[in-house]
This record gives C-alpha cells, sequence and structure tokens, in this order.
C-alpha cells in the first residue's frame, strides 16, 4: 500500500455469515459483513471505511447467489483515521 500508513494488516475475513441471508442477498450481506469486520478491527467510524473495487469484483465474481466463504484482504489505516483496503 502506502507508506505514510500508521497501520497496515492482513486479515482473513469469513463470510460465512451470508449464508444466512436469502439467496438473492448474500453477495450484499457479504460486503456489509467485510466493512463490519474493518469497523470492529481498524478501530474506525463507516464513513471512514473505503473498499476497493477488487474486493467488490471478488465478491461479486459467483453472481449475487454464490459469495466466497472467506477472503483475504491488506486494510491500510491513515493519519485522519480513514482505512483503505484492498485484495491481499
Amino acid at each position: 500500500m502506502v507508506e505514510d500508513a500508521v497501520k497496515e494488516q492482513i486479515y482473513t475475513i469469513p463470510l460465512r455469515q451470508a449464508k444466512l441471508a436469502p439467496r438473492w442477498k448474500r453477495s450484499n450481506r457479504a460486503v456489509l459483513l467485510i466493512r463490519k469486520y474493518l469497523i470492529r478491527h481498524m478501530k474506525a467510524e463507516p464513513s471512514q471505511i473505503k473498499i476497493d473495487a477488487s474486493i467488490n469484483h471478488k465478491v461479486w465474481e459467483k453472481g449475487s447467489q454464490k459469495p466466497p466463504s472467506s477472503i483475504r484482504i491488506r486494510a491500510a489505516k491513515f493519519e485522519d483515521g480513514e482505512v483503505q483496503a484492498e485484495l491481499a
């Protein structure tokens, strides 16, 4: 990522809870789970989380009904509190 990041971490985020949603909402739920995980582990506000398009493409790769069961993400937190996430 970038050298001016205060904290940079690679996470393996489980997306098993997305299977609890109706079939047509599973990928939407997976993206929300990723955002929720980053809020908790990076200690950031919901408005400060920036998710890269590559994560979205990976979740939606097999359509809305079959998201991956887990995903590896590299997250970086900056001085102003902004968190940027991309595929690891």
